[in-house]
């Protein structure tokens, strides 16, 4: 089997493709300069020409809060183009297996929790990254209408908050995890009395290591037809991927401040705006098809700051 892992680059794509390498899998991987997925016809070629018999669709242009009330038609507009160009062209090239990565942001701001998967398109979303999560939502249908179209097998996981090694930490335009990590970091060795989080520090989130989300992402992709077609339906078959735990904005730079050292004191700068008041997901489907997280929160957090350290330099270019 040859696999292609769009966004390898990434995060999350990287962890996917470092994992299906380890299995002895043959992988296909292009970087953005070598192929626009916003461009059809290049993707189409490139379809045509290598023929994939499965495809990884983990690339997406992503970013936390700030990133997203900025650039909202960026984000919108890449990611529609992205999913819309490989899943149908995909299919045009005779791909019967595609796994879709999206995110826990489909789901309404206001919704009951845990966050089951048949919450999806029943509120209002979340209006600091509606335009994401619309292209997510977009994915997951696209995937869903070939399936019943075309007979194709096209899956979608969606991850909660992911964190790891190849994280973004660009100061303004990454996730709160990352953002956080680098701040406090940088305040503990600069000797800083205080660092200033985002909002009021009472929402609450959940965060999965990237190395489990690789895990859970093969392991669906990999699940015998029957076994996943048993588990969902055919307009909602998308899988929430998470530990099923969650913890304040609060406590999680609590946390951060203790395994980066900071002695400081913390403030919370109420003006900013503090997202979806809580997003944990259900994750009792994937539970009871046979997968859950085995990575506990200090310990993904203390791996992914030595990576960090180890990493600093490149990344205080970025």
């Amino acid at each position: 089997m040859k696999v292609y892992v769009a966004g390898h680059r990434g995060m999350v794509g990287g962890a996917i493709l470092r994992r299906l390498q380890a299995q002895g899998v043959e992988t296909l991987t292009r970087s953005h300069s070598q192929l626009d997925l916003t461009d059809q016809a290049a993707v189409r070629d490139f379809l045509q020409a290598e023929r994939p018999d499965a495809v990884v669709l983990a690339a997406a242009k992503v970013g936390g809060i700030h990133a997203n009330n900025t650039y909202p038609a960026e984000f919108i507009y890449e990611n529609l183009m992205i999913q819309a160009n490989v899943i149908h062209q995909s299919f045009a090239a005779g791909v019967c297996r595609l796994l879709f990565l999206g995110s826990s942001c489909i789901y309404p701001r206001a919704v009951a929790q845990p966050m089951a998967e048949d919450a999806l398109l029943t509120g209002v979303l979340e209006p600091t990254n509606e335009p994401y999560a619309i292209a997510k939502i977009a994915g997951i249908k696209l995937c869903e209408s070939y399936n019943r179209q075309h007979g194709t097998d096209y899956r979608s996981v969606m991850p909660t908050n992911l964190y790891g090694p190849g994280d973004n930490f660009h100061p303004e335009n990454s996730h709160v995890m990352p953002a956080m990590m680098r701040r406090f970091h940088e305040a503990a060795r600069d000797g800083l009395n205080e660092v200033t989080v985002w909002g009021t520090g009472s929402p609450r989130r959940e965060f999965l290591h990237v190395d489990d989300m690789a895990e859970a992402s093969l392991f669906v992709m990999n699940l015998d037809r029957e076994a996943y077609e048993a588990n969902t339906q055919p307009m909602l078959s998308h899988i929430n991927v998470g530990t099923g735990q969650d913890v304040s904005i609060r406590e999680l730079a609590e946390l951060l401040a203790d395994v980066t050292g900071f002695k400081g004191r913390l403030s919370f700068d109420t003006s900013k705006p503090d997202g979806t008041p809580r997003k944990l997901m259900d994750v009792s489907r994937l539970s009871s098809m046979g997968w859950t997280a085995s990575t506990d929160l200090r310990s993904g957090v203390e791996q992914t700051y030595e990576w960090f350290k180890a990493n600093e330099a490149e990344l205080r270019q970025v």
